[in-house]
């Protein structure tokens, strides 16, 4: 750990947030299982989010609807209103200006905030984050948990460990315990794909990772070894960043048996689409340059891309585009392990800030 003064991070995370506005706005919806996003009928879609009365049959984020469906058959769907969470969430900042100007948001629902030196000269970040989930409440009637610490990575991950509703607070003195006790898969950029490779190699806990150099680690991760290497000893040195543009935004599929069927191949690309969609309406970005990512059984990847003239977010477009450029690349030598979409080169702006490449990058490994 650095000898240097400590941060004040705070790190901010709305509670179900889309379902939470629509239980707001809605009071017919209280206490009723509510999953915003997608359709069991039809062609379907994705869950962009689910009440936690949803969420107590299994239904999460990303999943598909007809499965959520089949888990919660009492669940309401409901369309997502963007415009409505766009405001609460600009509502939300506001409040966070009342304490600092840095604040890095990372989508609609969620930020983090540098208190080290705050507007109004609380000094105690658990203090202002009290202040900060109050106001939410009483002012605009939906609820968020709060994670405190010295830095980005410990905060967010404290943020999840008493919702809904929840403040937790882990010091310097408790950082190296529990970062040893820390499943692999809460890890900063450690998705399932990673994840599971990292069981096949018998480190499951922060504990394991600890064990290995960052030799080792970079050996077996690349450059991402020596980030884990860092995180696990709690030392995570990234500011909090007000502002970054993105670059591009993306979903991609590593699937339990390599792919031969172009019809499988199709129904994939469309269910991924749907994802990415669902995260440019939740961004509210519109692309022009459109890619496919293909990974081959042995390894090897090969991209196919396509511009447009004009910016574009929708579902139909971005499948049968995906489509077609898949469709270039065939004939295929091996089964298909990995299938791709990303939407770069964004055009249209408006006056929310955007996430970070880095809080899009997360997205990616799902």
């Amino acid at each position: 750990m650095s000898s240097a003064p400590h941060r004040k991070i705070i790190h901010i995370d709305m509670d179900a947030f889309y379902a939470s506005v629509e239980q707001r706005d809605n009071p017919s919806y209280l206490g009723k299982p509510i999953i915003v996003g997608g359709s069991p009928e039809g062609r379907g879609g994705v869950v962009a989010t689910a009440s936690y009365e949803a969420r107590k049959f299994g239904v999460r984020s990303a999943m598909p609807s007809k499965q959520a469906q089949q888990r919660c058959p009492q669940a309401i769907f409901v369309k997502p209103r963007f415009d409505a969470y766009k405001e609460a969430s600009r509502q939300i900042r506001e409040i966070f200006k009342r304490y600092t100007d840095l604040i890095e948001p990372l989508s609609l629902d969620e930020a983090y905030l540098d208190v080290t030196e705050d507007k109004q000269n609380i000094h105690s970040a658990i203090t202002i984050a009290e202040q900060i989930m109050k106001a939410i409440t009483d002012e605009l009637q939906l609820t968020a948990s709060a994670g405190v610490s010295i830095n980005k990575f410990v905060a967010k991950i404290a943020s999840d460990m008493k919702k809904p509703n929840g403040l937790t607070f882990i010091g310097p003195s408790r950082i190296a315990g529990f970062m040893e006790s820390l499943p692999v898969e809460k890890f900063f950029g450690v998705g399932k794909v990673t994840a599971a490779k990292m069981k096949n190699m018998g480190l499951h806990t922060g504990a394991d990772l600890k064990k290995l150099s960052e030799a080792d680690l970079r050996q077996r991760f690349g450059k991402t070894g020596s980030f884990f290497y860092k995180i696990v000893r709690g030392i995570d040195e990234r500011p909090v960043q007000p502002y970054r543009e993105t670059k591009s935004l993306a979903a991609e599929d590593t699937f339990s048996y390599d792919l031969t069927n172009p019809e499988e191949m199709n129904a994939e690309l469309e269910r991924i689409a749907l994802l990415v969609c669902n995260r440019l309406s939740r961004y509210q970005l519109r692309g022009r340059t459109i890619t496919v990512k293909i990974k081959y059984a042995d390894f090897r990847i090969i991209t196919r891309s396509r511009s447009f003239t004009e910016p574009l977010s929708s579902t139909e477009t971005i499948s049968q585009t995906a489509k077609a450029l898949l469709a270039s690349a065939m004939p295929f030598e091996k089964g298909i392990r990995l299938l791709g979409i990303s939407l770069s080169n964004f055009g249209e702006r408006n006056s929310l800030p955007r996430p970070s490449a880095e809080a899009i990058q997360l997205l990616i490994d799902y």
